[in-house]
Parts: structure tokens; C-alpha cells; sequence
């Protein structure tokens, strides 16, 4: 089953177009670190110089009450990000959430590679599209446990006494 809330990276985008980016960007970050590592270790990295090592910090978080009503401040939450340029002039950012310093770093090289005219499609194929099918089969499968234990009252059978 396909998710439609995952955009296609290969849709006809304008060059330049940031849509796509933030797709990948936002996989990047829902994936796990193991699975980041997994897919980063496939690649064979560019010389790279850090413009921002991976650094953690906190983030507001804000809330509106029922979607639509006043905002709050519901908490802090903890993000690492990092921003790496490669010898070829590319730079690439990460935020993710969480302590994890290789995984920023790992995600914006991989955001730079993705700029690269010659390496989009295989970043998008080898990396980016086996992220998005295992964050929506996790997805599905928590889908299908939430529906299992639906229950649906009407259909309730009350005793007689």
C-alpha cells in the first residue's frame, strides 16, 4: 500500500522548487538513526567541511487548543542539527529530533549529495524512497493495531434482564 501523505521526490517539480526538498528533509528526520546509518553507509561521502557541527539545543514546541485556538507554549522538546558544504559547493542543513549527533550529520550529507544534479535520482532511489516505504509501513502497522482494537458500540448486543 502506497502513502499518500509521502509526496514523490520525482514528481515534476520546477528546478529550484523547495517541495521536494522538504520531503526529503522530513524523511530524514522521522527516520531512526539506525536506519539513517543503514542507508548512509551504502554511500561512498564526498570530502565535506562542517559550517555547523552537530550541535543539540532546545526548540519550542507550541500547541492550539481543539487545532483552532489560541496558541500555547506546550513544552520544549531536544534538536540536533548540522550544516556540512561539500568541495563541489553544495550545502546541506539537518534538524532532527533528539541527541543523536551522526545522525544530523549523516542527513545533511545526504541533503547535499541530493542537491548534486548527478546524484538526485540515486539519493532519492537507494536512500530516500526505502526511508519513506519503511516510515509508511510502520505507519500502516500501527493503523491496523488501532483499528483492531476498535469498538464499535452499536453493534453491541445488550442483555436482558
Amino acid at each position: 500500500m502506497t502513502d499518500t501523505t509521502t509526496p514523490d521526490l520525482t514528481a515534476s517539480l520546477a528546478p529550484g522548487a523547495t517541495g521536494a526538498r522538504q520531503s526529503l528533509m522530513a524523511t530524514l528526520a522521522a527516520a531512526t538513526p539506525e536506519a539513517v546509518a543503514e542507508r548512509y553507509d551504502t554511500l561512498t561521502p564526498p570530502a565535506f567541511e562542517l559550517v555547523r557541527q552537530p550541535e543539540t539545543g532546545l526548540v519550542m514546541v507550541r500547541g492550539r487548543m481543539g487545532g483552532t485556538g489560541s496558541p500555547f507554549n506546550l513544552g520544549e522538546v531536544t534538536v540536533t542539527r548540522c550544516v556540512v558544504r561539500l568541495g563541489t559547493g553544495e550545502t546541506g542543513s539537518s534538524y532532527s529530533l533528539g541527541r543523536n549527533k551522526q545522525k544530523a550529520l549523516q542527513s545533511a550529507v545526504i541533503d547535499a549529495l541530493w542537491q548534486r544534479d548527478d546524484m538526485k535520482a540515486s539519493i532519492e532511489a537507494e536512500i530516500i524512497a526505502p526511508l519513506a516505504e519503511a516510515q509508511s509501513a510502520d505507519k500502516e502497522t500501527v493503523r491496523e493495531e488501532t483499528e483492531a482494537t476498535k469498538v464499535n458500540f452499536f453493534t453491541m448486543v445488550r442483555g436482558d434482564n
